[in-house]
């Protein structure tokens, strides 16, 4: 029995099997990933190492070369791509596109991990993300104030909104640009330091010394039993003036204020920034190479909602750049070309047949044919994107079609 004749003679049939695919169709489309175009952006992932005070050339032989070697032999590379600059090594790897960005990301991390002892001790340790460190950031934030100071308002960046940021699906990294970290700033006097026949490096050595804390183990008796700790750390400006670098030979005690001024200021205060005239500074949001770009800036919008209510006073968080809008302009663009398309298609079907019947069965078809669609679409692991958009405008004419071509096909067996 063919499905036509089917449908004739078993119209209730025909309409429950008709509502399971749209029922079907609509919970597809809530599962359905919301995308600009096609997945088909390739697992990349980023190997970033800072190293102040370091040349690019230095940077190159003792960093980014010793990275490259240690990397090269990964199953499913396509790519390598590498930079060195004053202070940072960058390396991007490029991964076939049927590659795990998360085992590929673990790869990466277990081949990091042999060579670490191989980098510079006053390096810091690599930072592996599984996103592209050159590609534009998918929403930035504007995060000022109108009474806190840059120190501050970077640290309260820092320990709260990046944090809460890190942790939207999707997001690979939230980087601050414009802000100023505390730190111990020592400026050293050189006469004062030659008058002493003392080095650079001996200050250094006497901070690496006595700058620590240390296990101290544990006191047990028979019903207690205590932790130990040894205190010896630097915190205060004064602990630091007060450090001990060089004994002379007269038994005087050189100390660190005495050839330094010491002071607690911006780790570097060559950067700084300002929105519509208050302190502020910029946090990017950059998405993890396989990431969607609509659920990262749909998360995030909600996230710096819910975090309005619990900001200091004075201060204001808001989305500045959102790459998500011009997105959702062009799906809604094509959303309204489909709708637009079946409404011309419903008025020409009306207009020269002059029939309502042939032209209510399309308007039927039509919506049960493409949301059933959907279904398949998501059984595939597609998307909704412009190109699936464009291909339903596409098929609303052969679905036209192919209604009048069974109308008249049923109506013959009736």
């Amino acid at each position: 029995m063919r499905i036509a004749e089917l449908s004739v003679r078993r119209p209730v049939f025909a309409t429950v099997l008709s509502m399971m695919l749209v029922i079907f169709g609509f919970v597809s489309l809530q599962r359905l990933s919301v995308r600009e175009y096609p997945d088909i952006d390739r697992p990349t992932v980023s190997i970033t190492t800072a190293y102040r005070g370091a040349s690019a050339a230095i940077i190159e032989t003792k960093i980014t070369q010793i990275i490259e070697d240690s990397v090269a032999g990964i199953e499913g590379i396509l790519k390598i791509e590498s930079d060195s600059e004053d202070e940072r090594s960058q390396v991007r790897i490029e991964f076939d596109v049927n590659r795990d960005v998360d085992a590929a990301a673990n790869d990466v991390r277990d081949r990091i991990a042999r060579v670490l002892r191989g980098l510079p001790t006053e390096a810091d340790p690599p930072q592996i993300v599984k996103a592209d460190a050159n590609a534009d950031s998918v929403v930035t934030l504007a995060f000022s104030s109108d009474s806190m100071s840059m120190l501050d308002l970077t640290d309260y960046a820092e320990r709260n909104i990046v944090d809460r940021m890190s942790t939207v699906p999707g997001v690979a990294s939230v980087g601050i640009n414009g802000g100023r970290r505390y730190s111990m700033r020592v400026w050293i006097n050189r006469q004062a330091l030659a008058a002493r026949q003392l080095t650079v490096t001996d200050i250094e050595d006497a901070l690496r010394r006595e700058n620590v804390e240390l296990p101290a183990g544990r006191i047990e008796s028979r019903t207690r039993e205590f932790s130990l700790r040894t205190l010896v750390g630097l915190e205060t400006e004064e602990d630091f003036r007060n450090l001990v670098i060089e004994r002379g030979d007269d038994g005087h005690l050189v100390r660190l204020g005495e050839v330094a001024d010491v002071r607690l200021a911006a780790e570097n205060e060559r950067s700084y920034s300002r929105l519509n005239g208050q302190t502020g500074l910029m946090l990017q949001v950059q998405a993890q190479s396989k990431g969607n770009t609509l659920d990262i800036a749909r998360g995030v919008r909600a996230e710096v909602e819910r975090m309005k209510d619990s900001l200091p006073a004075g201060t204001t968080l808001n989305v500045s750049v959102d790459n998500a809008l011009p997105i959702e302009a062009a799906l809604r663009e094509v959303l309204i070309a489909v709708a637009f398309a079946l409404t011309s298609v419903l008025a020409v079907i009306y207009i020269f047949l002059g029939n309502l019947r042939a032209t209510l069965i399309p308007a039927v078809t039509i919506p049960v044919s493409i949301i059933a669609s959907l279904t398949v679409m998501y059984a595939l692991g597609y998307s909704i994107n412009v190109l699936t958009l464009l291909g339903l405008v596409l098929a609303i004419g052969l679905v036209v079609d192919d209604a009048i071509v069974v109308l008249e096909n049923a109506h013959r067996r009736h």
